[in-house]
Parts: C-alpha cells; structure tokens; sequence
C-alpha cells in the first residue's frame, strides 16, 4: 500500500453540492473527455500553478487525486501535497495511488479543515462547478484564507462553449449558473489577479496570489 496517508474524514452534507462517487467511472469519463490529451493539460496546469521544491501545496476538488499525482515530484520529497474531496470514494482510490509526498482529506470546500496559512499554494480544477451556486464564493475565501500571505492560487474550470445550444446543455447538465463558472469570484474573495488563459478543449484558469498585506 502507498505510504500517503489518509488523515481525516467529514460528513458530507446534502446541501453540499454533487459529490462524485465512483472513481473508476470517472477516470474514463475524464480521458474521453479529454479526448487523450489530459496528460498534457493537467501538466500545463501544474506548471501554471508555479510549485518549487518544498512547496506545501492543497488541491481543493482533487477526486481521483490525478493532478496531485503531477505536482508530487516538482516539489520534491521535501515538499508536500495534500488533496481534498468530499467524496470517500475519491479519496480511496487517490491513497491507494498516492506518492509518499502526498496525503488526502474527505472534507467540503466551503469548510477547508486546514489553519490560517497553512499552504504555499491552492489549486483547483474542475470542481467549483459541482457546487451550489451560492457557495462558491465561501469556497474561494477558504482557499485564500489558508493560503500564507503571498501564496499562489490557480483556479481552473469549464469555458461556457460559444455555440448557444452546447451553452444551454451544459447549464442543465453541470448547473453552470450564470454562465460562467470562475466569474468574478477570484477577486471578489480578497485575491489579487494576475493573469487568466484558456486550456483545450475547454477549460479557463484564473491566476492570482493571496497580497501580503489585507
């Protein structure tokens, strides 16, 4: 068994937003989804989130644990990676992969079981979208509330398509109030922007660092 380790466990509750159960199945949807290049995006995410050796890092929304995997060996053994899924499935399935660098919580973004400061760096990917329209807000203060002054965040979600229709599925399918998922949420809780971009096929990432001084 991997040496990560698993270190605590919290209730999901209801109004949580959608939790993902079943890891396997989701590991599929993501490579079709993907289309065989998620390699190749999740390293760009990775480097985009700047990591250096010895870096404390959280990965906010981790589920299978797939982008925690990628940033383990950037910031070397000294370093540290932690993820964090509300759903124990997810959190399974990551430990029994994990490197010995890495270790994984079962908790709710808008509730980070982490001290002030407790992090260099904060990501999430493809997971703001899974909650309440009206959390995600909480979530993103959370993640600048456990971030050091200076800390890095890199946010990343799905880019609403330009095609009307495809616009309008995606609202019924992944609840993308307002059409845009990341919206002004990074700023409005307390960050400082430093740069947005878009990724293929379709994700948009948001830059930005916790400033030294509030």
């Amino acid at each position: 068994m991997s040496t990560g380790k698993l270190l605590q466990h919290h209730t999901e509750h209801a109004d949580s937003g959608r939790t993902l159960n079943h890891p396997r199945a989701y590991e599929i949807a993501s490579a079709i989804a993907f289309a065989g290049a998620r390699r190749y995006t999740f390293t760009r995410l990775a480097a985009l989130a700047r990591p250096r050796a010895g870096d404390r890092i959280l990965d906010v929304g981790c589920g299978t644990g797939y982008l925690t995997r990628v940033l383990a060996p950037v910031v070397t053994p000294s370093g540290h990676v932690t993820g964090l899924d509300p759903s124990p499935a997810m959190i399974e399935y990551a430990l029994r992969r994990a490197p010995g660098n890495c270790d994984y919580t079962v908790g709710r973004g808008q509730a980070l079981p982490f001290p002030d400061g407790s992090f260099d760096t904060v990501v999430s990917s493809l997971a703001l979208h899974h909650l309440p329209a009206g959390d995600r807000l909480e979530a993103v203060r959370e993640m600048l509330r456990v971030l050091r002054p200076g800390g890095r965040l890199l946010v990343a979600d799905l880019r609403p398509p330009a095609n009307a229709l495809a616009r309008r599925l995606g609202e019924l399918l992944i609840r993308h109030h307002g059409h845009d998922v990341l919206g002004t949420l990074v700023p409005d809780a307390g960050f400082r922007v430093e740069a947005e971009g878009e990724l293929p096929p379709r994700l948009r990432y948001i830059q930005a660092v916790r400033p030294e001084k509030e």
